[in-house]
């Protein structure tokens, strides 16, 4: 793939995120690194569709959907992904907690590994992070070394937002999980390319679930699951190609 070739998608899933979203849609506009938004409504039950329509309306390269059943992040990617027309795509949570401007960083990182994943560490490097629950940074910690030893690849944080893919890749092979366990489809089935995923320090300010933090124990358990059923160790010989 040629580096001068590429483009980004980003695709916002949201679910009763009117609180926040307007500010993070302006956040992620005022980058200008993408060729198009693509904001997908979980069935609401807000007024967060709503606002989400005024941004579609006002620009052309924003374009919005509405599913509707309530599934999770996971099936709102997978919604999306027949919508995307760049080569690359990237996800980008409807609250506060990621800095689009990391965003920038990591497409310009993509540009020299075009065939590569390009994620966001929230735990490597020297960036501006707040953390409000150590027990989720302790569980973070021991499913990334989960992840690692089975993959047989080191990686520090599984569970970033921030995860630049190939849209061909996201488009061939990542159709299972609907929660949040598609970080470690993506991740784990990636592997199986044999390209490289490669990881950069990135900013991070963490919410409380008085603020609307959704990740549940449930959620921990089900992606401790997916680290099994897509790792290599379970997995071998299955290579995949885009």
């Amino acid at each position: 793939m040629e580096k001068n070739n590429i483009s980004l998608t980003v695709i916002v899933p949201f679910y009763n995120e009117e609180k926040f979203l307007s500010q993070s849609l302006e956040r992620l506009i005022k980058i200008n690194t993408y060729k198009e938004i693509i904001l997908v409504d979980d069935c609401s039950t807000d007024n967060s569709y709503k606002i989400a329509n005024k941004f579609a309306n006002n620009y052309k390269n924003i374009s919005l959907y509405k599913k509707t059943k309530n599934e999770g992040k996971g099936s709102c990617i997978i919604f999306a992904k027949s919508f995307i027309q760049t080569t690359h795509a990237i996800v980008h949570d409807a609250d506060l907690e990621y800095d689009p401007e990391d965003i920038k960083k990591l497409f310009e990182i993509s540009k020299n590994y075009p065939d590569c994943i390009i994620s966001g560490s929230r735990t490597i490097g020297d960036k501006k992070r707040i953390k409000k629950y150590k027990s989720l940074k302790f569980i973070n910690f021991i499913l990334t070394s989960l992840f690692s030893f089975l993959n047989f690849y080191k990686l520090s944080d599984i569970a970033s937002c921030y995860i630049l893919i190939p849209a061909k890749f996201l488009k061939e092979h990542i159709y299972e999980e609907s929660g949040f366990g598609l970080e470690v489809e993506v991740l784990s089935k990636f592997l199986r390319t044999n390209n490289k995923i490669i990881e950069t320090p990135i900013n991070y300010q963490g919410r409380t679930y008085s603020e609307g933090k959704k990740i549940k124990i449930k959620d921990g358990i089900n992606i401790l699951l997916k680290i099994f059923k897509y790792s290599k160790l379970f997995n071998p010989g299955s290579k995949l190609s885009y």
